[in-house]
């Protein structure tokens, strides 16, 4: 038997101005079991531990759509939302639970990750979510997913500028994309300013705060897309990793 998670509910009112409703806390539940579940057979994650994955999986992943402990106004407007490299579904999943109007779609390159979030949306009953197997840097080239989404998450590890060239092309004019870290400099603001502005959009916030068990140091860069992405991004598979912005 999987440990149960802690509810913490004094700490998603006073981070996020959020609470999650009983449903919602039995999904985190059962999200948190089947990832326990699943880690015998792919890799999907080092924290097991209930504590440390409701900090690190569920309120990080809901931290990203709150800038400055408030809900992003278009999430709660029934926003589209897309996760680049979700991986395990992090931030995806969560905030498909907490977020039912929003549309979410999760999108990881491997077959097998993308396997075990359809076997965990079905179980969960998350009728606002669906998969896609690919490579950002083709998907953003997809008419049917460039230019669609209010807002793009991404928490992957790499470069800054290789998330801004992974994110933006998938938004519409005025969407916001999402950049989850973990340490952050002025210099990195400086450096991903340039990336940015090719890719039409502009830095609009970086948030920085700390994680409310352990406090850790975290980062959210919110960008802002302001203008028509060239048709050019994203560069080829592999190429924004090679050679960044």
């Amino acid at each position: 038997m999987t440990n149960s998670l802690p509810e913490m509910a004094h700490i998603w009112q006073h981070t996020l101005n959020w609470l999650p409703q009983e449903e919602q806390q039995h999904k985190f539940q059962q999200l948190y079991e089947l990832i326990i579940e699943g880690n015998r057979q792919l890799n999907l994650t080092r924290i097991t531990e209930p504590q440390e994955f409701w900090e690190k999986h569920l309120w990080d992943s809901l931290r990203g759509i709150a800038p400055q402990g408030g809900l992003i106004p278009s999430v709660l407007e029934n926003a589209s939302v897309i996760d680049i490299g979700t991986g395990a579904g992090f931030p995806g999943v969560p905030v498909a639970i907490a977020l039912p109007n929003c549309e979410i779609t999760l999108v990881d390159s491997t077959r097998k990750k993308v396997n075990f979030i359809d076997e965990v949306l079905t179980k969960l009953t998350l009728s606002n979510s669906k998969t896609v197997v690919g490579r950002a840097e083709e998907i953003g080239h997809h008419p049917q997913y460039r230019k669609t989404y209010d807002v793009a998450l991404i928490r992957a590890v790499g470069n800054a500028a290789v998330c801004a060239e992974y994110t933006l092309p998938l938004l519409k004019q005025g969407g916001l994309a999402v950049i989850y870290r973990g340490n952050w400099t002025v210099e990195e603001t400086t450096a991903l300013q340039n990336a940015v502005s090719q890719l039409g959009g502009v830095i609009e916030l970086v948030d920085q705060f700390t994680t409310p068990l352990t406090n850790s140091m975290r980062h959210c860069l919110y960008l802002r897309k302001v203008a028509t992405t060239a048709a050019s991004f994203p560069r080829a598979v592999g190429i924004p990793t090679q050679k960044p912005l």
